[in-house]
């Protein structure tokens, strides 16, 4: 039997699902809600989005990212029952100490916590995931009191023990929604072996999994509502095996679509379209003009983008495989960001 309470959308860039997140939210008024999501800037965007319609954010929200959520709500509460030595106060998230990646779990201090008692990012989902066995399911029981609906944006961004503790939360009497978009999985929370089948496409096989076991009910959403179709189109290109999208903007400026420009003629394209400069890192040489990593751009919308693009994109616009094409959630990301043009530097 399918669910009734609990939902996961798939959906493709520009088909408004972070602002379907806020339309829905606005309309639970008496019941309380927590929207989480991996990135602060995602954080800042959805609080930006209630500001622009409601002034501020509604009595009865709770936004946070999803390590806040983590320690406030699933480390703290019964972190006793796995670890003694005092409040975990905060979150590290540098890189495992190789002296602690292969410690064993009995070890409790040593596998999860640092010499400050910070907890490992890496493993801060697997530590509540414990808490929460260990105290009788009290971890979720006690959200349960806090929380009627839960929204996770940007659902695709999380791995290993998050989609544990997900489950978990699907399980409860909490109404819970995810909203994703696979083709834009650009970071991940930890690289955990946990779950590891799941990772970017195989997030399907996790989502089928739930549907399955009547845990979820899922939609499609493949209406964009941002690029043009030829934007669209190309963005398919990348990601064959997943559904077509149909553009909702048709609006004809003049200069729409995909285009290529010389490095010759970059500064005379750049003063003549003011096209917003996507690179893949610091490290791109972007000819002097002010430019946005592509990972800091995700949910973002601009009239025209100018991409200079990685060796290996750059072969993918010769050869079109995308069996070959590198970092292509990346790349997604970057055409998807346009309405109405995307120019990429050869």
């Amino acid at each position: 039997m399918r669910s009734s309470k609990n939902k996961i959308i798939v959906a493709s860039a520009g088909s408004r699902k972070t602002t379907s997140i806020v339309e829905e939210v606005l309309g639970l008024l008496g019941r309380k809600v927590l929207i989480t999501t991996y990135t602060n800037e995602n954080v800042a965007q959805i609080n930006s989005y209630f500001i622009q319609k409601k002034g501020v954010l509604p009595p009865q929200l709770d936004l946070a990212s999803w390590f806040s959520f983590l320690l406030r709500d699933g480390v703290r509460p019964y972190q006793n029952v796995l670890t003694t030595g005092g409040r975990i106060a905060t979150i590290s998230f540098d890189r495992l100490p190789s002296s602690v990646r292969f410690a064993p779990k009995v070890e409790v201090a040593r596998y999860y916590l640092n010499s400050q008692r910070h907890i490992y990012s890496e493993r801060t989902s697997e530590f509540v995931c414990q808490c929460n066995q260990l105290s009788a399911r009290r971890v979720v029981k006690r959200l349960e009191q806090i929380y009627d609906f839960i929204f996770i944006d940007e659902f695709q961004d999380l791995a290993g023990y998050d989609l544990d503790f997900v489950e978990e939360l699907l399980r409860s009497r909490i109404s819970v929604t995810a909203v994703l978009d696979p083709r834009q999985t650009t970071y991940v929370t930890n690289n955990s072996k946990r779950n590891k089948q799941f990772k970017k496409n195989g997030i399907f096989d996790c989502i089928t999994k739930w549907d399955s076991a009547g845990l979820v009910s899922v939609e499609y959403r493949n209406q964009c509502y941002r690029s043009n179709q030829a934007i669209c189109d190309f963005a398919d290109s990348l990601y064959p095996e997943l559904p077509k999208t149909t553009s909702m903007n048709n609006t004809q400026t003049g200069h729409d679509g995909i285009f290529s420009v010389e490095k010759r003629r970059v500064l005379e394209y750049y003063h003549e379209h003011n096209p917003t400069v996507l690179r893949y890192s610091r490290a791109t040489n972007t000819m002097n003009l002010p430019a946005t990593n592509i990972g800091v751009s995700k949910g973002k919308t601009y009239d025209r983008v100018l991409v200079f693009p990685t060796k290996i994109w750059k072969q993918y616009l010769e050869n079109k495989n995308p069996d070959k094409i590198g970092d292509r959630a990346k790349l997604y990301v970057a055409i998807t960001r346009a309405k109405y043009s995307v120019a990429f530097v050869v």
